[in-house]
């Protein structure tokens, strides 16, 4: 039990709020925390709730009843994530990072965990109505934003693998086929690492025509499991509708175009943002 003047109580409780997010905790576990009145716990989170909602940091859900307690639910409002956004594109759109066929370097971004985890803050307003169990990537590249969007869910993070390893133990393999080149690739998921009939929310650090994602959708139906959305960072514009493989998914950037003569790279904000 901690005694703390009201103005600590209110610090410590927000971290411990922000540091488990979509978790229902009693109000009890407060009020054992730092030996306080069940009315007090409710008139701080109040305060707690006003904050989160006004500086755009997510909601505070109180549920009633025995049962009950608050829940903090991680939300970006689209004005702010549109910052994110434009942030995003203006990195992605260094002349240095062309390289040879066109491909932009990315992983230096993914492996910023500041920027990855306010993507994963996104996908997770985004899809915050859907009834989502795990969160799911291919290795290897989309790891860390596939973590950094099950951090923000709560959810536990499904990696599929582009060859089987002895130590998945039993798993599912399929052939899928690239939707940019035309050839004929193979992904494997450990049977023990998905229930059947879960829901599924697919992330990805970038899709062309979306092969490889189409075969993680293919996958889940070996294990009668549902798409509960498909979230991609940077998705490319010089596709053509007709030859895109998905066509119902989130992303945050748009590769529109890439000059490697004139070391020029055309990205704008993604589909998220396009006016509903």
């Amino acid at each position: 039990m901690k005694k703390l003047k009201r103005s600590a109580r209110l610090v410590e409780m927000t971290q411990y709020l922000l540091s488990r997010p979509h978790t229902l905790i009693p109000l009890t576990t407060f009020a054992d925390r730092y030996g306080a009145a069940k009315s007090s716990i409710s008139e701080d989170l109040v305060i707690i709730k006003e904050v989160f909602e006004e500086e755009g940091i997510g909601d505070l859900l109180t549920l009633a009843g025995a049962a009950g307690g608050v829940k903090y639910i991680p939300k970006m409002p689209k004005e702010q994530a549109l910052v994110f956004a434009n942030d995003l594109c203006s990195q992605l759109q260094q002349k240095d990072r062309i390289l040879p066929g066109g491909y932009l370097y990315m992983s230096d971004l993914l492996g910023q965990p500041s920027l990855m985890n306010e993507a994963g803050k996104i996908f997770a307003t985004a899809f915050s109505g859907k009834d989502i169990d795990v969160v799911m990537t291919v290795e290897t590249k989309g790891i860390p934003l596939a973590y950094a969007t099950g951090a923000q869910l709560n959810l536990p993070v499904v990696l599929v693998r582009r060859d089987h390893q002895v130590t998945e133990g039993s798993a599912v393999s399929i052939n899928y086929v690239s939707g940019s080149h035309k050839s004929i690739h193979t992904m494997s998921l450990s049977r023990r690492a998905l229930k059947e009939k879960s829901r599924v929310l697919i992330v990805d650090d970038f899709m062309k025509a979306g092969g490889t994602i189409q075969g993680m959708v293919d996958l889940l139906n070996e294990f009668d499991a549902e798409v509960a959305g498909v979230g991609v960072l940077v998705e490319s514009g010089a596709v053509e509708s007709e030859e895109r493989l998905l066509h119902d998914y989130v992303s945050l950037a748009t590769l529109t175009a890439v000059d490697p003569k004139t070391k020029e790279i055309f990205v704008s904000p993604g589909n998220y943002f396009d006016p509903s």
